[in-house]
């Protein structure tokens, strides 16, 4: 087709998710809903067909499924999962698995194949990241008991994508044991071969082109090296016959484990939305509005009895598991919705032939009906779950879901590791304090590690960087660098995400004092008033020891008198 036209297609499709997606997101919902329902109504069937590329634009968005799961391969970490505790992540690890289960068993009472209620069940086994976490976080609960449930849920059923994804593809490919055998061992062998390649690759060829860069003076590298490893990995998983998400999942698996990782993770967000407002959007238009209303009573019926096993599911796993019939039953309304990645699922599922139309339109619309109900549901989760424990356990003594749990709080951030930051690490190396170092510089960042600090090489004027090395939960925040309006970028990013932690900068001269102040730094040190203090500390010194007849020397002035954010800056 016309290229022309299927850029305004695509303009048309994303104009469409940037409204709908804006008019959501004022009214509380996930801005998800509104990129499903925009390609609902522009495009597909039912709608008012603006949109008629639907097959070049499933392309694009493809694109966009390998991102997203690119993007989970670098956060891919077991420490991470570690710190949330055996309990939670056995509590998550089971959900996943008897919802699993539950909902296959369910599928298959409903009059589905075997292969076909395996597929559903896998869509349905997963939770809105998206939506649970945002929710959760705005509301300030995602340190309680049932929000720390909720987050080791989310990060399993992230790291479950991938072998869902498999699982599907494996059980529609072969008739027979020895067939699916064939295709695993095929899987894993292709896997194991992706991950050798792109060790080698990372570890050898690009450390040693790219390790002794700047990234202050190449950052396009970093874009380019992760658009090459990630679309590549998925390119070439796609022709060894295996799913491309399964690629590029790989592939940021082992970016993760790379000294470019964070800033990587930064690069690829603004690339990664726009191509997953694709997907979502060209999602929405299987959803047919004209068959929703038809068969409505289907669509809120199977959407009902879905998020009502899976409450059930989550509650008795986690009540087995020692938390209390209040915290299970909230953590099991905060991930009874089906989330985003039944998208994704059901993309593999068409295009291996494992569910059918109807079945996967049906899933669809249930998803949408369930993402919009899922901010509501979240607002009231524990009261809900407070009142649904006592009615359900009316003979026992039932306590509310709990208070916040202690925060992981406490640490201090140093922006640029230069002779400035060292020096004012090396001030915080006796203490148990935690540092962590964010530097562009290659170099720098490999100093810190040395010291026994924490490093990431990454750009602190976007929010992503920051938000990797925790500065919303730090209790200071150093920032050394040099540069005058970098400085001022980065206290503004630390002021949106940390609005209380103590900000400590280094100005370079004396006129950038106001700007840095009017920024948002709490306390501001400069390089010239520090310079001049030593230089006239040194003079009088030499005085006394060598002019008897000297005055007395006056005492010197508050270095900090002139660089406070208080202070009348000249």
């Amino acid at each position: 087709m016309d290229i022309w036209q299927l850029l305004f297609e695509i303009v048309a499709l994303l104009a469409g998710a940037l409204i709908l997606g804006g008019v959501f997101a004022r009214f509380g919902q996930s801005p998800l809903v509104g990129y499903l329902i925009a390609g609902m109504l522009l495009g597909g069937p039912g709608s008012i067909h603006l949109v008629k590329s639907e097959q070049e634009i499933e392309v694009i968005a493809e694109l966009g499924v390998a991102l997203l799961l690119f993007s989970l391969g670098l956060e891919f970490s077991l420490a991470r999962l570690r710190k949330l505790g055996n309990k939670a992540l056995i509590g998550g690890i089971l959900q996943v698995s008897v919802t699993l289960a539950a909902m296959t068993g369910v599928a298959c009472l409903y009059g589905l194949g075997i292969r076909e209620a395996v597929a559903v069940g896998a869509m349905v086994a997963l939770s809105s990241t998206a939506v649970v976490l945002r929710t959760l976080m705005e509301s300030g609960e995602i340190d309680t008991p049932y929000g720390g449930n909720s987050l080791a849920i989310l990060l399993v059923q992230d790291i479950a994508v991938v072998p869902l994804a498999i699982l599907i593809a494996v059980l529609a490919g072969g008739e027979g044991a020895r067939e699916i055998a064939v295709n695993v061992g095929w899987i894993m062998l292709t896997a194991g071969l992706l991950i050798a390649g792109l060790y080698i690759l990372l570890n050898v060829v690009a450390a040693r082109a790219l390790g002794g860069l700047t990234l202050v003076r190449n950052r396009e590298l970093t874009t380019i090296l992760a658009v090459v490893i990630g679309l590549g990995s998925a390119w070439v998983a796609h022709r060894a016959g295996i799913s491309p998400a399964l690629g590029a999942f790989i592939a940021g698996m082992i970016l993760g484990g790379s000294p470019f990782a964070t800033q990587i993770r930064a690069d690829v967000s603004s690339l990664r939305v726009v191509l997953l407002t694709l997907f979502f959007g060209s999602a929405g238009m299987i959803a047919d509005p004209v068959w929703i209303a038809s068969h409505l009573f289907l669509v809120v019926g199977a959407t009902a009895a879905i998020m009502l096993v899976k409450l059930a599911v989550t509650w008795i796993i986690f009540q087995r598991l020692g938390q209390s019939p209040a915290v299970a039953a909230t953590t099991g309304i905060s991930v009874s919705q089906i989330g985003e990645f039944a998208f994704v699922l059901g993309a593999v599922a068409r295009t291996v032939g494992a569910i059918s139309r109807e079945t996967h339109l049906l899933i669809v619309s249930a998803t949408i009906v369930s993402l919009l109900l899922s901010p509501l549901l979240l607002s009231y989760a524990g009261r809900v779950g407070y009142r649904l424990a006592k009615f359900v356990f009316r003979g026992r003594s039932v306590s509310p879901p709990g208070a916040l749990t202690t925060a992981v709080t406490g640490h201090i951030v140093i922006v640029g590791f230069g002779p400035a930051g060292r020096i004012a690490a090396g001030a915080l190396r006796a203490s148990s304090i935690k540092v962590v170092v964010v530097d562009l510089n290659h170099e720098g960042v490999k100093k810190a590690k040395e010291l026994g600090f924490d490093g990431h090489i990454g750009d602190a004027t976007q929010y992503e960087v920051l938000e990797h090395a925790r500065v919303r939960d730090a209790k200071a925040v150093i920032v050394t660098v040099p540069h005058n309006r970098t400085a001022v970028m980065v206290v503004e990013a630390v002021r949106g995400l940390a609005p209380n932690a103590h900000v400590v900068v280094r100005s370079r001269y004396q006129r950038d004092v106001n700007d840095l102040a009017i920024s948002g730094a709490d306390i501001i040190f400069g390089d010239e008033q520090e310079i001049g203090q030593e230089l006239g500390r040194h003079l009088r010194e030499w005085l006394a020891a060598h002019d008897k007849d000297a005055p007395p020397a006056a005492e010197p002035e508050d270095p900090q008198q002139d660089f406070s954010p208080n202070s009348d800056h000249k």
